[in-house]
């Protein structure tokens, strides 16, 4: 796989998640997470196709910025397949039904990678955009990635676990702002693939510079004695 396959590859699994995610909420009953969907009838295969899909397209950028630049981009690597562990950790342990009560080991395993997962990815764009020059592509990856941290934020002071949530009235639309958070960082990975792809190192075409010639030595073209 070359690394222009896999950035492409990068978007086609990020839209491939966001198309299973929609599905879910267009389909089913309405469930105040996007996890709960899964606990519902005919809820959890396209849960899954979402997580894995979107697990497979962090692994996919991790892979083609490996391969594009492999000097500046460990930390975003390690920041990916981080998000994308935290992703199949999810889809394999569902979460507990209900809102803020989590009463089983899987529920509270899929609690901490969602966790990993929303505070991760954030992180790798901005690691990824760190000390690069004032460019369209990386002006985006900033945006979006202090957009994702925004909105987790807000996320979190309003999930009804949280001692903020009364304060604000979270209950009334802390899976909203749960929502935005998933669409502000696939819309992050997207593009952070389309700014590595752009700022792929280019081949270098010229030739290597000769070897300077040696000083002429003087040839003796005398004929030579026989012993």
């Amino acid at each position: 796989m070359t690394p222009r396959q896999s950035i492409w590859g990068t978007v086609a699994g990020t839209v491939a998640s966001a198309c299973a995610l929609a599905y879910a909420q267009a389909a089913l009953p309405a469930q105040p997470l996007l996890s709960d969907y899964a606990l519902v009838s005919g809820g959890l295969v396209p849960v899954l196709i979402g997580m894995l899909t979107l697990a497979g397209a962090c692994l996919c950028l991790a892979y083609g910025l490996a391969a594009a630049d492999p000097s500046r981009t460990a930390a975003t690597r390690v920041l990916l397949i981080a998000g994308a562990a935290g992703l199949m950790m999810s889809a394999v342990f569902p979460t507990d039904p209900g809102t803020s009560q989590v009463g089983t080991l899987s529920g509270e395993i899929h609690r901490w990678s969602a966790a990993v997962v929303f505070t991760s990815l954030p992180v790798a764009g901005w690691t990824l955009a760190r000390g690069r020059d004032v460019a369209p592509r990386w002006n985006a990856v900033r945006a979006m990635s202090v957009t994702s941290a925004l909105a987790l934020a807000v996320y979190l002071a309003a999930h009804p676990a949280s001692i903020t949530s009364p304060l604000i009235n979270g209950m009334a639309y802390y899976g909203l702002l749960e929502r935005a958070v998933v669409l502000a960082e696939m819309v992050l990975i997207t593009v952070m693939a389309l700014a590595a792809l752009g700022s792929r190192p280019a081949v270098r075409t010229e030739a290597a510079p000769a070897e300077a010639a040696e000083p002429d030595r003087p040839h003796d073209d005398s004929p030579r004695l026989a012993a």
